[in-house]
């Protein structure tokens, strides 16, 4: 990007608050201009993180919701533009931020009312590290067919009429943003169009002046000719005139200082922005239009012919062969929104759900962007497909292998153990497949099959924390809480459990790293000294396996706690052992099984003679 450059037609940007409005607006100005992608990377709102489901033409995308300055530069290091909304409370420290990063360059301060010495910290700041800040107190601006920041130019409507869906030789800035949505319609009937436009913000410092852009337009071989808007108060427009006077403004300027009637009201009279007022003969508008006429730059007699001077300076320099007058075309229509659109029959209705892991739309289901005719010729089999749907992963054979090793060792537990035993009861009891099935799997939990969770969060606890294996044992000790995965009823040291072997062989065999096992088998020794049974269980190789196989296939720690407290570790167990409860199910409907009752001799009957009598 040039030095003379804020944006083009690749800036991607950050929208700092929760202005989904503005965010609509500018993808909608995006899909104007027929650019390939969104200009709007993500939204930083510290109130919640998440994403923000928005339209990209007729289709809705999500642009995600970030929690800060911080975590939004890392993840997008190539936006170099934020539209700050934050209020004038906070504008500062969020502007001061965000010039203290490395990537964002260019910042537009919405807020009004930003204490002026704040102001000229901004901007002071903004000059030292080579960054532009428009604003405060403004509404940004716009590079035609290339960037719109926030609520810039109005409608989008008037964004068609002023055809700033592509770039024409105009470059313009003025003062007011209300001031400028009428100046690009007035460029667009008598030019070829504007090129870029900024308003720098009404308060009385603003971070970057008129001045500043005019430069920057003088740089850029792209503006031909120079529009610019004044207002009354200050002196920011002497500054221009010494500019075109010198030579460092050559091309043709059209200016307009506004507030001429101030003369005829009575007394001081401060206008819309916190810098209009004279407090001097030298800061009316009348005085500040001499001084730009006297230095050469062309100035109207009055705004009612403001558009004639545009016009017959455009009109000379195409005639001069400086401009080459811009194609025009037929930009995309933007859809209305639901309801304003019923009416008229062009309709775009948000979703209801956000499905990331399939697609059935096609001629060809797809598992995570997979067609299933190739989950199925190139084998990805159960493990692969959970790879695909719970991971969104294409994950390697030996994590494939895994899974449905996992799946096959867990599948059953015979018919003692309560989910087979609800399971059997409800069969017996006439019940159907699925009725049978749910009453099995929600005997699910702590004490059953829930322990692959447990045994995962207790050892990464141990791991992450820096306890060597004993100071973890002692810790849960003192918490009085069980050490989830570890212990059996029927086996011990001398009497291994085989199903743990098999797992932890072949780990050993195919994981690049096993740091949570290895950390999980040194507990094991630990606990093993009080008793030989206080072994390393299935659940709990299963859970730390799992950890291990989600950092192999490159999971952050973040990324699996979310999968953790989202029940993903029970999730295989449940998957396992619903292949083992509907066998006893079958099992039952071939036996012809009668309804089960429980034993009577089996049950303590320990009723008091009488009841307690109260009162």
């Amino acid at each position: 990007m040039k030095d003379y450059e804020l944006f083009t037609r690749d800036t991607k940007a950050f929208i700092y608050g929760g202005q989904t409005a503005a965010l609509q607006r500018m993808l909608d100005f995006d899909y104007m201009c027929r650019k390939d992608s969104p200009s709007v990377v993500a939204l930083i709102t510290p109130e919640r993180g998440g994403y923000e489901k928005v339209f990209w033409g007729t289709h809705e995308i999500r642009v995600p919701r970030l929690r800060s300055i911080a975590e939004a530069v890392a993840q997008f290091p190539d936006a170099d533009v934020m539209v700050n909304f934050a209020s004038q409370r906070s504008a500062f420290d969020v502007t001061m931020e965000a010039l203290a990063t490395d990537t964002i360059r260019t910042i537009a301060v919405i807020a009004e009312g930003v204490p002026e010495r704040q102001s000229r910290i901004m901007a002071a700041t903004a000059k030292q590290r080579g960054k532009w800040i428009i604003g405060p107190a403004t509404v940004g601006g716009v590079k035609a067919g290339a960037f719109k920041i926030g609520n810039a130019a109005g409608t989008m409507e008037n964004i068609r009429m002023a055809k700033l869906y592509r770039p024409g030789s105009v470059g313009f800035v003025s003062v007011s943003g209300g001031l400028s949505n009428e100046a690009y319609n007035i460029i667009a009937r008598n030019t070829d169009g504007l090129n870029e436009g900024i308003a720098i913000g009404g308060d009385a410092f603003p971070s970057s002046t008129l001045l500043d852009h005019l430069l920057r337009y003088e740089a850029n071989p792209d503006i031909k000719l120079l529009v610019c808007l004044g207002e009354v108060g200050g002196t920011a427009e002497y500054e221009i005139a010494a500019a075109v006077k010198s030579g460092r403004i050559k091309k043709p300027l059209v200016m307009w200082v506004t507030g001429t009637c101030a003369k005829v009201l009575p007394g001081q009279v401060q206008f819309g922005h916190a810098g209009a007022k004279a407090d001097s003969a030298q800061e009316t508008a009348d005085a500040k239009n001499q001084a730009l006429r006297a230095a050469g730059v062309i100035v109207p007699n009055s705004f009612d012919d403001y558009h004639l001077r545009i016009h017959e300076t455009y009109a000379r320099l195409v005639q001069e062969g400086v401009i080459t007058p811009a194609e025009d075309f037929e930009p995309p229509q933007i859809p209305l929104d639901y309801n304003q659109a019923i009416a008229e029959g062009r309709v775009r209705r948000p979703t209801h759900f956000v499905s990331t892991i399939c697609d059935e739309r096609g001629e060809v289901h797809n598992y995570a962007g997979v067609p299933i005719d190739e989950v199925i010729e190139q084998k990805y089999g159960i493990g692969g497909v959970i790879g695909l749907l719970w991971f969104k992963k294409d994950i390697p054979v030996h994590a494939r292998e895994f899974l449905e090793m996992v799946i096959q060792i867990i599948a059953d537990h015979g018919p003692a153990v309560s989910g087979a035993h609800n399971t059997i009861v409800a069969a017996r009891a006439g019940k159907d497949l699925i009725s049978s099935l749910v009453s099995g799997l929600l005997t699910i939990g702590p004490r059953f099959g829930g322990a692959v969770n447990g045994a995962a969060e207790h050892f990464l606890y141990g791991l992450r924390n820096g306890l060597s294996p004993r100071e973890f044992v002692e810790a849960m000790k003192r918490k009085n809480v069980r050490i989830q995965g570890i212990g059996h009823r029927l086996h011990s040291l001398e009497n291994p459990d085989e199903r743990v072997e098999i797992m932890k062989n072949y780990a050993k065999t195919h994981f690049k790293r096993t740091e949570l096992l290895d950390y999980a088998l040194a507990v094991e020794q630990v606990t093993t000294k009080k008793k030989t049974n206080l072994i390393l269980n299935v659940d709990g190789c299963i859970g730390v396996l799992l950890v291990d196989l989600l950092k192999e296939i490159s999971f952050s720690d973040g990324e699996i706690d979310e999968m953790i407290a989202a029940g993903l570790f029970n999730a295989l167990f449940v998957l396992g052992r619903s292949i083992g409860l509907m066998g006893h199910y079958f099992d039952q409907k071939r036996l012809g099984e009668p309804l089960y009752r429980h034993p009577l001799d089996d049950i303590l009957y320990d009723v008091p003679k009488q009841p307690e009598k109260v009162g």
